[in-house]
Parts: C-alpha cells; structure tokens; sequence
C-alpha cells in the first residue's frame, strides 16, 4: 500500500512538472505576443497622431 501512494505521488508531481513546463512556455509566448501588440498599438498611435496633426493643420 505504501508503495502504491509513492507512485501515484511521483505521477502527480510528474504532472505538475510538465503543467509548470507547458505554462511557461505559454508565459513566454504570450509575453512576445504582448511586446508585439504593443509595438503595433504604438505605431498605429504615431500614425494617428500624424494624421491629426495634418486635419490640424488645416
């Protein structure tokens, strides 16, 4: 019996360990993703402010 709960421990924590695994790898690629839409977002800005600064201008 004692034996029985060491494997189904080591099966959890294995688990756990591919979980924690797969979850930074989805932190990492979120957080690029993140850097990249904001990169977009402040060129989409600049480009908006441009154009104002011509409607302005008229």
């Amino acid at each position: 019996m004692g034996t029985d709960l060491f494997e189904k421990l080591e099966t959890k924590i294995g688990e756990l360990v591919a979980r924690h695994g797969a979850l930074k790898e989805e932190n990492l690629r979120l957080a690029e993703e993140n850097t990249r839409l904001m990169q977009e977002r402040e060129t989409l800005k600049e480009r908006i402010d441009a154009i104002l600064s011509k409607l302005d201008d008229l």
